[in-house]
């Protein structure tokens, strides 16, 4: 194994390489400005086929569909070397960075969402997705989209834009993988209080000591490594009369088959998303972390959605993985929780399952333009 060596997204860019520069898009071939494509309702549309070896260095898209919470209803995948399951299967707006079937603006280091007011008659809101992943493959790369809404995209615009070698891939280059999970609500474990009516967040009743409850935001296996999720948490649910907050969870990450302890530990769901005391300055956007859509910070009712990337701090597994987080202190609360896990892992992977049908992947709750649709 190669000792921790710094590196920076500037320090590579004096390095001439040989390869040749290639670009997927929706652009009009017959010249005019129809630079998009059209996705009847079931129907799968093929961004990019590449055949070679190479790596995918940006994606940038954008759409028009009319169906109502249509960003959980497009569904985004990607196969790489001539696989037959995806490495990568999840709803379109989560895989960019925000849930509940919402957009918002965000810009992180890896991804991105450009959102604001347009003119039209049929929604003031459109966003500009980008994901900056490097994603490598050996002989192929097919990425497409399934129009699982019940109308057409109306507009698909987008670029893949890649890199061709004709060096053979390296065999410790992992392959990039992103999964949607969601459970809907999280099962509460309750805990009876001896104490208190009103005890400090600390004296919250209940342990856990097996993490058996926990969340699920990955479970894999192979060799690779972790580099980060989105956790979309609809929070209707309280651990107690006094505490609205559902960020009293612990991350566990089990590595490798290990029971307990976990080798990674946290103290509490916004210290792993690199905040603390809640969420105190509502919505922000960093390189590694940040909350793209976020509640009232004095209620904390409602819907969020926050990223944690790994970039700097992969978590590496030799064998398996487990990445998991307490739905409340001690997984004391029921609400509604759904996720995308981001990594990389050499091939065979564990095969992803299908999504569940869209019914069962909408959100609870559906805020248009700011209003609760109940």
């Amino acid at each position: 194994m190669t000792f921790w060596q710094p590196t920076s997204p500037l320090a590579g860019l004096p390095r001439i390489k040989p390869g040749r520069t290639r670009r997927e898009s929706s652009w009009d071939r017959t010249g005019g400005n129809r630079d998009f494509r059209t996705v009847p309702p079931g129907d799968t549309h093929v961004l990019a086929d590449i055949t070679g070896a190479g790596v995918i260095a940006h994606i940038w898209l954008t759409t028009r569909c009319y169906s109502p919470m249509y960003l959980r209803k497009l569904v985004l995948e990607m196969f790489w070397d001539g696989e037959e399951n995806p490495s990568v299967r999840t709803p379109l707006g989560d895989f960019f960075g925000v849930g509940h079937a919402v957009s918002a603006h965000f810009v992180a280091l890896p991804i991105s969402m450009v959102t604001g007011p347009r003119r039209g008659p049929k929604g003031p809101f459109a966003a500009a997705m980008n994901s900056y992943f490097p994603m490598p493959f050996a002989t192929g790369a097919r990425v497409q989209i399934r129009n699982e809404s019940d109308q057409p995209i109306e507009n698909l615009f987008y670029y893949v834009d890649y890199e061709l070698t004709d060096e053979p891939t390296p065999d410790d280059i992992g392959r990039f993988h992103a999964q949607w999970r969601s459970e809907r609500p999280c099962q509460k474990v309750v805990h009876t209080s001896a104490g208190d009516a009103k005890p400090a967040p600390w004296d919250l009743p209940g342990t856990n000591l097996t993490g058996a409850d926990n969340y699920v935001i990955l479970e894999a296996e192979g060799t690779g490594h972790y580099v980060g999720c989105l956790l979309n948490i609809d929070n209707f649910d309280a651990s107690n009369q006094v505490y609205t907050w559902p960020g009293e969870g612990d991350d566990m990450i089990f590595i490798d088959g290990e029971q307990w302890p976990p080798s990674l530990h946290g103290t509490g769901t916004e210290d792993y998303f690199n905040a603390a005391w809640g969420f105190p300055s509502g919505a922000y956007a960093g390189p590694y972390h940040g909350i793209t859509l976020a509640s009232s910070a004095q209620e904390h009712f409602g819907l969020w959605s926050m990223y944690r990337f790994h970039i700097e701090d992969p978590v590496r597994f030799q064998r398996s993985i487990k990445v998991t987080i307490e739905h409340g202190h001690a997984n004391d609360q029921g609400n509604d929780y759904s996720s995308v896990a981001y990594w990389y892992q050499t091939h065979p992977h564990r095969p992803l399952p299908d999504l569940t049908p869209v019914e069962e992947r909408l959100p609870r709750r559906w805020p248009e333009h700011g209003l609760w649709d109940e």
